[in-house]
């Protein structure tokens, strides 16, 4: 059933006949009896009596049920416009974004901040999940975009927001402190500091000293890097971090000592499935990424 027969039926109604109805409608009265015939023909039910030239037309029992549907129907239609305009212009909306625990903080928290300047009346859910469950969140439709270290592929595609070098965090006394550099292979034997599995950086981490011969034994598990140095510099072990995050949290009784390895690096990347149509918020969240990358750049 046309959407567009049902909008004259119910102008023909509220105009109380064709001839004013075709100026409400911007059509010929021919195309609007016309319209409402062959809608009559479609039902097999009479909707008007049409009474002589000039009188005002009346809606028979069907008509009434036509008509209250009808204006049900014709409602919903621009409300759902209206709806879909307030996305489109980003004045209303959801987006539910992924954030890594390690890195976003640095990352994108400016970039979050614009986006809710920009757009106060889009709603924002922001879910610290780590990098394991990112992508299980995304195929759940959990979040919409996520933040973390993933090789994009035939799923998944997203933006290299930074590709950082790492170092190793010893206590300021360590026998190694006072090197300018690191190999991997010197860290063997020594009790480390590491994330939890759930953590991406924890399996690259181990994949690295791996390809070095050795496997760390002695292991901290601990979900947030300050903690992390904070333990190195109670002498707990050593921490292999990000550059980034190493100086953020760094701390007086410890040293930050580059890593030699083109192996391990941090590339955080915000991302997405590539077969999910993103939401217009999604859109726009990309596009300030895109935007900050450039003015950093820029300024560097």
């Amino acid at each position: 059933m046309d959407l567009k027969a049902l909008h004259y039926f119910t102008e023909v109604v509220n105009a109380g006949g064709f001839a004013k109805a075709c100026h409400a409608a911007f059509v010929t009265q021919p195309a609007l009896s016309k319209a409402i015939r062959l809608l009559e023909e479609e039902l097999d039910m009479v909707l008007l009596e049409r009474g002589k030239r000039g009188s005002q037309i009346r809606l028979t029992e069907a008509g009434q049920v036509v008509y209250r549907h009808a204006s049900t129907l014709l409602e919903g239609r621009q409300l759902m416009i209206t709806e879909l305009d307030h996305l489109r212009n980003l004045s209303g909306g959801l987006l539910k974004l992924g954030l890594a625990p390690l890195g976003s903080a640095e990352l994108f928290a400016p970039v979050i901040a614009k986006f809710r300047q920009l757009h106060p009346n889009v709603e924002l859910q922001l879910l610290v999940r780590g990098g394991i469950e990112q992508t299980v969140a995304l195929h759940k439709d959990e979040i919409e975009l996520a933040t973390g270290i993933i090789d994009f592929d035939d799923e998944f595609d997203g933006i290299r927001v930074r590709n950082d070098s790492m170092v190793v965090v010893l206590p300021s006394a360590h026998v190694l402190a006072s090197k300018s550099i690191l190999q991997l292979s010197e860290l063997n034997l020594l009790a480390q500091v590491m994330f939890e599995p759930e953590y991406a950086l924890y399996e690259l981490v181990l994949e690295a000293c791996a390809k070095a011969g050795f496997k760390p034994t002695n292991i901290t598990r601990v979900s947030h890097a300050d903690f992390g140095i904070a333990l190195v510099a109670a002498g707990t072990g050593v921490m292999i971090l990000p550059k980034i995050i190493a100086e953020r949290y760094r701390v007086g009784a410890v040293v930050n000592i580059p890593l030699a390895s083109e192996d391990l690096r941090w590339e955080l990347s915000l991302f997405w499935r590539k077969q999910k149509h993103l939401s217009f918020a999604a859109q726009a969240m990309i596009a300030l990424v895109k935007q900050h990358l450039s003015q950093l750049e820029s300024e560097t």
